[in-house]
């Protein structure tokens, strides 16, 4: 029996049901102590992120939890990150094509996911008081969903299917798309009208403000047709494609390989860059 057949029964689950769905022992997981590590890492766009990277016991155990609990569950069919079968590919093509897109920044994401929500939604999901309580201090930390941890992506899409679902309604009702892909928002319109825009712009604020988020004044975008319309790193104005540095970079990289048979990237990250390549020529067909 699987979890989802569980979690639709009357009776809450208690600690002895969680460990055996985990198969561990209840003192195995009681001596689990929730350690992280902490640095930083250089963004792209500048500034940095704060990684948790988790002890080796608390990892294992949280990948135990996003495999054999999180994976059979449902997140919003608007969301694009960290889901089976989603990618920046699949999140940019919602919107190509669009007279405008509309970008907005979720400002410390999952520092502002706190614990107090993801008890609520363990609770919520059938786990009783104490097992929702041990899974909380399991996946978050210093009150909130540490970025670094196996379970943070895929719980800050879980907890967050109400607030995608009200804004996918918001997007719907104004003849607009709607996308996520971690904290990173889009909306697109077909046609450019102001007021729809504001609206956008105006309510998403409010929702956002209700969920314990703040949009990122700073990376909010509106983008239109004779600008360079860029989702989640593609270019999205006219079809899908890398951008053109990218597209050039790319081809260079690979001439200098064919010709020198050297690399300025590892084996791994041309494999990637090949693979994204491949998934934005497939899905341009």
């Amino acid at each position: 029996m699987g979890f989802f057949d569980w979690i639709i029964g009357k009776s809450e689950k208690k600690l002895k049901d969680l460990c055996s769905f985990l198969k561990v022992s209840e003192n195995e997981i009681r001596q689990i102590y929730p350690e992280y590590r902490e640095f930083s890492l250089a963004k792209r766009s500048g500034g940095s992120r704060r990684i948790f990277s988790p002890s080796e016991s608390l990892k294992a155990i949280q990948n135990r939890i996003k495999d054999r609990l999180l994976g059979h569950l449902g997140s919003h069919k608007s969301c694009r990150g960290f889901e089976s079968g989603e990618s920046i590919v699949t999140n940019a093509l919602s919107h190509v094509d669009k007279a405008v897109i509309i970008k907005i920044d979720v400002r410390d994401f999952f520092h502002s996911t706190t614990s107090e929500r993801i008890e609520c939604y363990f609770r919520k999901i059938g786990w009783n008081k104490e097992s929702a309580k041990l899974l909380t201090q399991l996946t978050t930390y210093n009150g909130f969903l540490p970025q670094g941890a196996p379970t943070s992506p895929r719980l800050s899409n879980l907890v967050n299917y109400r607030l995608d679902a009200r804004l996918d309604g918001l997007a719907k009702s104004l003849d607009a798309d709607y996308t996520r892909y971690a904290d990173d928002m889009t909306f697109s319109l077909s046609a450019d009208d102001p007021v729809k825009i504001q609206l956008i712009l105006s309510s998403t604020r409010k929702i956002l403000l209700e969920y314990g988020y703040r949009p990122n004044k700073k990376k909010l975008k509106v983008l239109r047709q004779h600008q360079q319309q860029k989702v989640t790193g593609l270019i999205v104005n006219k079809k899908l494609q890398l951008p053109r540095q990218k597209r050039k970079w790319l081809r260079a990289v690979k001439h200098r390989l064919l010709t020198t048979g050297r690399c300025s990237l590892s084996p791994k990250q041309l494999q990637g860059w090949n693979g994204l390549e491949k998934m934005v020529q497939a899905k341009k067909k």
